[in-house]
C-alpha cells in the first residue's frame, strides 16, 4: 500500500482519545495573548492568527488575558481542552523566566503544554523619559546615583524580560531600583513617556511611536550586536555595562495532550506563514525579530536549556515575584 502524503493525512479525521474529530471543523480557534493589546506578543499573535485563518479556512480569534507576566493567560491555556481549538502566544517570560521567578506558578511550562513553534528572538532596548535630557547609559547611571527620586523602572509585568532586564541593570551598575510592574507594555511605556516612571527596558514594537514623537529616548539595545532596525543605537556593552547581554523570544503552544497530528499541522502552517514576504518584512522591520520557525521538538529542547539558564540569572539578580 502506498504511503499517504503527510498533508492528506493531516487533513483526515484525527483521533482524539477514543473519538474521531474533524479538525479544523466549524468551531473557531482561540489564540490567547497573555498581555494587553498593542505589544509585541499581541502584534505577533494577530499576524499569525490572520495567516492561520487563511490557511486553515477557519476563524482564529485573538483573546487578551494579561497579568502575572503572562502567567494568567498561560494558566488558562494549561487548563483548556486539548482539542486544537486553543493556542497560546508564549514568551520567554511565560515559559522560561516565570518558572524560577514566581514562588507559586499555577502551571508547569514543560509539562502543561505542547510546543508548536519557536517564532523568533527579539532584542530589548533601554528607554527613558525624554524630558530627563539623557543621551547615554552613562548619563542615566550618573543620574541614578545622584537623584534617589529617579530610582525606579517600569516593566510589562513581574517576570517579564523587561522586569529581569531592569533588575540585571540595577545589579550591574550597583544602584538599588524599585520595580513598578504593569499589565503589558503599552501602559508601562505611557507612564514612562508621561514622566511618572523614569525608565524601562522593553521590546521595540510598542516603543517606537513614542520614540518618534519625542516622548521617549532610546539609550541602548541589550543584544551583543547592534540591530539592523536601529543601527545607530549602541549596545549595553558598548555603553559601558560590561557583560550585559540578553534577548527575549516568542513561541506558540497548545494545551498538553493536543493530538500530535494537529500540532504538526499547526507547526507547518506557522512555518509557512513565517516564510511569507509580508510577514518577514513586518517582523524584521517593525519588531527587529530574528525569525526562527522551529519544529515542536526543537522548541522543547530550547526550553529545556532556557529554563535553567534564566533560573541562574534570576538568582544572581535577586528578583522575586509573589
Amino acid at each position: 500500500m502506498r504511503c499517504i502524503p503527510l498533508l492528506i493525512a493531516l487533513l483526515s479525521p484525527i483521533a482524539a482519545g477514543a473519538q474521531a474529530i474533524e479538525w479544523p471543523g466549524a468551531k473557531s480557534i482561540v489564540y490567547i495573548v497573555p498581555f494587553t493589546a498593542g505589544g509585541t506578543t499581541d502584534t505577533i499573535g494577530r499576524t499569525l492568527a490572520h495567516k492561520l485563518g487563511e490557511s486553515l479556512r477557519q476563524t482564529v480569534v485573538i483573546e487578551n488575558r494579561p497579568g502575572q507576566a503572562g502567567g494568567i493567560g498561560a494558566a488558562y491555556v494549561a487548563r483548556a481542552a486539548a482539542d486544537g481549538y486553543t493556542l497560546f502566544g508564549g514568551t520567554i517570560s511565560t515559559h522560561a523566566i516565570n518558572a524560577s521567578l514566581y514562588k507559586k506558578l499555577p502551571y508547569d511550562p514543560m509539562k502543561d503544554f505542547e510546543p508548536v513553534a519557536l517564532v523568533g528572538r527579539l532584542p530589548n532596548v533601554l528607554l527613558v523619559n525624554s524630558q530627563l535630557g539623557l543621551n547615554s547609559v552613562a548619563d542615566l547611571v550618573a543620574l541614578l546615583k545622584k537623584d534617589e527620586s529617579k530610582r525606579s523602572f517600569a516593566s510589562s509585568g513581574a517576570g517579564a524580560s523587561s522586569h529581569l532586564a531592569g533588575e540585571m541593570f540595577a545589579n550591574f551598575v550597583g544602584v538599588k531600583l524599585t520595580h513598578i510592574p504593569y499589565k503589558g507594555s503599552p501602559p508601562a511605556l505611557n507612564d514612562v513617556a508621561a514622566g511618572r516612571v523614569p525608565m524601562m527596558f522593553d521590546q521595540v514594537t510598542a516603543a517606537l511611536p513614542l520614540v518618534r514623537s519625542g516622548k521617549l529616548k532610546l539609550l541602548a539595545v541589550t543584544t551583543g550586536q547592534r540591530i539592523a532596525l536601529l543601527p545607530e543605537l549602541p549596545t549595553m556593552i558598548e555603553s559601558g555595562v560590561t557583560g550585559f547581554e540578553m534577548s527575549s523570544w516568542q513561541a506558540v503552544y497548545a494545551p498538553k495532550g493536543t493530538p500530535e497530528a494537529i500540532v504538526q499541522r499547526l507547526n507547518a502552517e506557522i512555518v509557512k506563514a513565517l516564510q511569507q514576504p509580508d510577514v518577514q518584512a513586518k517582523f524584521s522591520n517593525q519588531l527587529a525579530m530574528e525569525i526562527v520557525g522551529s519544529t515542536p521538538q526543537e522548541l522543547r529542547e530550547y526550553m529545556a536549556k532556557e529554563i535553567p539558564r534564566w533560573a541562574e540569572l534570576v538568582q544572581k539578580s535577586g528578583a522575586m515575584a509573589d
